[in-house]
């Protein structure tokens, strides 16, 4: 079993709503370091990298605000996942909004690229986080990691560790999406990922849609980065989130999809994030999240 190695990542400058900061402390909080600890992982804390605040910055670009120090802070997110898998370990990113993925992802295929491998990509959220500069409404940067992971746009994420693209679109796979803007349909139908939205859920059971998934992110590459935004759950069990959508995955559902990534044996690395402490309730958002990584890594039932 490889040491797990939580990785903190206090970035607010995506969205614009703020407190999501201070999600990997409410992951700490909801004690998901002692949980792995009782499943018998070797459990390293790497600490928290740090984002500058808005009141501090200029957001420069309307079309991306803040990109400088978000692509700084996900730089250095790239380099030092790119340690732990140097160390035989997996990187288990806390956000933190959903730009950090931009770093965590470029690392995990960059070392898979030494394998001579592609990388599988699945994005759990009720978002496609596809927009560019070009596309998005507001202009903000959390609505784009996977615009850049797929493509040239925005530059500053695209170019992390000096190669573009970090995934294909056969292998890159969207659970739960159910609030895409009208550009942004247009931009997620011409780009060849696969997506199951909450509607194919709905009609053939998370089950057959996480097994689906694996299978296609799975194929021939060397393993499989899961990118989950806590907003892909319904505001009843995750309300601590900056953009709640209704009708998400129930608790069960969501459990199932871990526990099927847990059971292919293909986890190379997981993102949580998008927790809002100042949205939560009693930190429930956060205990979810801290039960969906045991899940993730291996917790059985029986």
């Amino acid at each position: 079993m490889r040491p797990v190695h939580i990785i903190g990542v206090s970035l607010d400058l995506g969205g614009n709503r703020r407190g999501v900061d201070m999600g990997p402390s409410a992951f700490r909080i909801a004690g998901l370091g002692e949980r792995l600890a009782a499943l018998g992982m070797t459990v390293i804390d790497e600490g928290d990298l740090v984002a500058p605040i808005p009141e501090t910055k200029s957001f420069g670009d309307p079309g991306k605000k803040y990109i400088r120090e978000i692509a700084r802070v996900c730089e250095k997110l790239y380099k030092t996942s790119l340690g732990v898998f140097e160390k035989g370990g997996l990187p288990l990113v806390l956000g933190g909004d959903h730009s950090l993925a931009a770093g965590s992802v470029a690392a995990t295929a960059d070392f898979v690229r030494r394998e001579v491998k592609p990388l599988g990509l699945i994005w759990v959220d009720a978002h496609g986080d596809m927009n560019t500069p070009s596309s998005s409404g507001s202009g903000n940067v959390h609505g784009m990691p996977l615009a850049s992971l797929l493509g040239p746009e925005p530059s500053e994420l695209s170019r992390i560790g000096g190669f573009t693209p970090k995934v294909l679109p056969e292998h890159t796979v969207l659970i739960g999406i159910r609030n895409l803007d009208e550009r942004e349909k247009e931009i997620v139908r011409a780009s060849g990922v696969r997506v199951f939205t909450i509607k194919d859920i709905d009609r053939a059971g998370i089950a057959v849609v996480a097994e689906q998934a694996l299978a296609i992110a799975g194929n021939g590459t060397g393993g499989v980065h899961v990118s989950f935004d806590l907003d892909v759950c319904d505001p009843a069990i995750a309300p601590g989130v900056g953009t709640p959508v209704k009708g998400g995955l129930d608790y069960r559902e969501a459990h199932m999809l871990m526990e099927i990534v847990a059971d292919s044996g293909l986890l190379r690395a997981l993102d949580l994030v998008e927790v809002n402490p100042i949205l939560d309730d009693r930190n429930m958002t956060a205990i979810l999240g801290a039960e969906l990584a045991s899940s993730a890594l291996g917790q059985k039932i029986i």
